[in-house]
């Protein structure tokens, strides 16, 4: 396969790559970036490369308007126009002249200006700021996504997701609630890492994208309601109180223009946390619901939201009942001993050969670096159909004294007994909880159409090795829905649209709260479900 190899003076990075996508984009998704400030057009001059080894297409008006003759018969191109070709089999091998700083925020990969929104942007906005620009934020609790759009016309213009800078505190949610609680200074500190990340990923656009931030006169913010506390600053203590877990938690973000100014946007921005539903169901969870129109349909459908804090909906027809349920880091392989974030050189599939496994990572790197959430359903199914796990979670094979030496040259990655007990335990807690909204629903698996599942894990996941132990419903396969990043999606609906929002209020005004630990006999489907088995 042909490989795009790119260098610089310290570094070395392989990618994967096929033609189609300017050199500039497919580094966007790397470690490995380019300086650049004009969106792409080639008009600043900025992300010069030198092409060592390799084709492509011949060089644009741009680059002989920006380069000499001298540099170009140097071999020196600029990437936003360069784009690189895998005919003939032979590597691309690009040397990084003027390479961008390290950061943390990675944009997705694809080319800027796409469409944002089903619906034409209907919310007026006030007059004084040409062009004016609106962003988007999903805030999760381990990875946080944004994105900036044109609020006249509703396009896409760039985006980035990156670490929740929390993490620092703690994994999960709890464990970032209770530090909160303990001090006023550390929930000040928790704040102000939010609102830092936020800040950073926002210069990242500006900077990189030519984009005067200053043109930002609305952003939106959604995510699970402990984030959405936490970055407000307020009422975080509440989440610790089991007699809350019901109740609508408040969450306001400070409107000043000392808040704006940190996030270097217009003074007078309007900045907007949609409130979650109640207890641990966030405005994310509403968010995806909206996104994926599942309230709009006569059928039942289920909507699950994979990840730390693990939201499910089940729309019956008339109403939305929703809970949450301790997903844990498994499904994003932050927890785990040898997981990894999905970026290059992560395993993130797993298949059995006719005799070995057989691994794929990302931008076919070697040796693999972890497991992502899906590579990492994909080993634990695999394991118990070749018989290596049983259904109870313990390593009968393969082991070299503490866990499952995974089979693969110089990777060193060893999948430990308490990593699969992490699992075992997410998704017996999400079953469990479909368990429950089917119940009350009066419904059965088989009488629901559509089921989307959500996150980066859910847009990834392998169905059948989902169904094989028991992560996801035992239906036909047709009846999934990769969906990806919704609540991203939603927000932008209600970040352009007044309609979205109306829908929206309509979303929240259905829909039933279960607080799955006053469910007196969830235990019992928790441990009936911690099998490696379909789901029951």
């Amino acid at each position: 396969m042909t490989q795009l190899i790119v260098c610089s003076s310290d570094r070395e990075l392989a990618v994967s790559f096929s033609t189609g996508q300017s050199l500039r984009t497919l580094l966007d998704s790397t470690t490995m970036r380019v300086r650049s400030g004009c969106r792409g057009t080639g008009a600043c001059g900025l992300c010069r490369v030198r092409l060592l080894q390799g084709t492509g297409n011949p060089p644009t008006r741009n680059e002989c308007l920006q380069l000499t003759e001298e540099q170009l018969a140097d071999g020196v191109r600029l990437s936003c126009q360069f784009v690189p070709s895998d005919e003939g089999g032979e590597d691309v091998v690009v040397e990084l002249l003027n390479p961008a700083p390290s950061s943390n925020w990675k944009s997705q990969g694809r080319e800027i200006l796409r469409p944002a929104s089903s619906q034409q942007p209907s919310r007026s906005f006030s007059a004084g700021v040409s062009s004016p620009l609106g962003i988007a934020v999903d805030l999760g609790t381990t990875n946080i996504s944004l994105a900036l759009y044109d609020l006249f016309t509703g396009a896409r213009l760039a985006e980035r997701h990156g670490i929740n800078p929390q993490v620092g505190f703690g994994a999960d949610i709890m464990t970032r609630l209770v530090a909160a609680g303990e001090s006023d200074e550390t929930a000040k500190e928790l704040s102000r890492t939010l609102v830092t990340g936020l800040a950073e990923a926002l210069h990242d656009i500006g900077s990189r994208e030519g984009f005067d931030l200053r043109r930002v006169i609305f952003l939106t913010i959604v995510g699970n309601t402990a984030m959405l506390t936490l970055l407000s600053g307020e009422n975080h203590q509440l989440l610790l109180r089991p007699d809350m877990w019901e109740a609508m938690i408040p969450c306001r973000m400070d409107q000043s223009a000392s808040r704006a100014a940190e996030l270097g946007i217009h003074p007078d921005a309007r900045i907007e946390l949609l409130p979650a539903l109640a207890g641990f169901v966030g405005s994310d969870l509403l968010a995806g619901v909206l996104a994926m129109r599942l309230a709009d349909r006569e059928e039942p459908g289920l909507f699950i939201d994979f990840g730390t804090n693990t939201e499910i909906a089940l729309w019956d027809g008339q109403q939305l009942l929703v809970t949450s349920a301790a997903g844990g880091p498994a499904f994003e392989s932050s927890g785990i001993s040898c997981g990894m974030p999905a970026e290059p050189g992560a395993i993130y599939r797993v298949m059995q050969g006719e005799d070995d496994l057989v691994f794929s990572t990302i931008d076919d790197i070697t040796p693999a670096r972890g497991l992502c959430g899906s590579g990492f359903v994909d080993l634990i199914s695999c394991l118990c159909a070749n018989g290596t796990i049983n259904a109870t979670g313990k390593i009968l094979s393969g082991i070299n004294g503490t866990g499952y030496v995974v089979p693969l040259p110089d990777s060193g990655l060893l999948l430990t007994k308490r990593d699969i007990d992490m699992m075992q335990q997410a998704k017996a807690a999400v079953a469990a909880g479909v368990a429950v909204l089917l119940r009350r629903a009066g419904l059965q698996m088989a009488e629901v159409h559509r089921v989307c599942l959500a996150g980066a894990f859910g847009k990834h996941i392998r169905i059948s090795s989902g169904r094989a132990i028991g992560l996801l419903p035992d239906i036909d396969e047709k009846r999934f829905e990769l969906c990806g990043n919704t609540a991203l999606s939603g927000c932008e609906d209600f970040l352009l649209s007044s309609e979205a929002a109306d829908r929206l209020e309509h979303i929240r005004s259905v829909s039933s709260l279960i607080n799955l630990s006053k469910v007196i006999d969830f235990d019992d489907l928790f441990f009936d479900n911690l099998f490696f088995r379909p789901m029951i």
